[in-house]
């Protein structure tokens, strides 16, 4: 299959086409069906992160309980787990040395 590259800014939430069109972070080379994934968990993202917005105003619910926090960070680590998949290995071991990687060999020792 064909592989398009495209450029990831985790900060921005957003995928871009061009290296020109704004700051990202991972240029990536992914085949097509895998495009819309970066998408789906940026969206999933951003809806999760209105919900804690609302949330953080209800004075009786101590943050630290809510569930979308957790949720937030699972899309997170998705996106770096699918980075870590289709990039180069200068960016692979960059990921890997991030607190949300699990080496999964590794803790199976």
């Amino acid at each position: 299959m064909e592989k398009y590259k495209i450029y990831v800014s985790i900060v921005n939430q957003q995928v871009y086409y061009h290296p020109d069109d704004s700051p990202w972070e991972f240029e990536v080379d992914v085949e097509r069906e895998y495009i819309p994934v970066f998408h789906r968990l940026f969206k999933q993202i951003y809806e999760l992160e209105f919900r804690n917005f609302l949330r953080s105003h209800l004075p009786f619910m101590p943050y630290h309980y809510g569930r979308n926090n957790y949720k937030v960070d699972e899309r997170t680590m998705r996106l770096y787990a699918l980075i870590h998949e289709f990039t180069d290995e200068n960016t692979k071991r960059f990921i890997e040395e991030l607190p949300y990687f699990v080496d999964r060999n590794a803790a199976q020792r």
